[in-house]
């Protein structure tokens, strides 16, 4: 919980306290990075809802834009297939922790999706 609260911080600027784990998720597609040479190997991911609790949004060395968004909103900002099914499994949230395997790379597969 201290990395996650301190990589919020370190890159909006905003303090949180964590509540719950929401999703766990393995990106199992093993495809080449943005040099064209080095493997990207599987990646598991953990999604938890926090609460802002003071702070300053900000961008850093890893975000070069940031913003509130309103939570019924945020799907238009959002383009890419995995991240738009993370964010979808949020706010379908029911109390239920979710796994999903999925591949990413020239297209977006998801091999398995249940809750644990």
């Amino acid at each position: 919980m201290d990395a996650l609260i301190r990589e919020i911080k370190e890159e909006s600027g905003i303090d949180v306290t964590v509540s719950q784990l929401i999703g766990v998720y393995s990106n199992t597609g093993i495809h080449k990075w943005y040099d064209g040479v080095t493997d990207v190997p599987t990646k598991v991911m953990f999604d938890f809802i926090c609460k802002p609790v003071g702070g300053e949004l900000c961008t850093s060395e890893e975000t070069s834009e940031v913003m509130w968004v309103a939570k019924e909103k945020v799907l238009d900002w959002i383009t890419q297939p995995a991240i738009r099914t993370r964010y979808q499994a949020y706010l379908d949230y029911d109390g239920n922790t979710r796994y999903m395997d999925y591949v990413t790379g020239d297209t977006f597969e998801v091999n398995l999706d249940r809750t644990v």
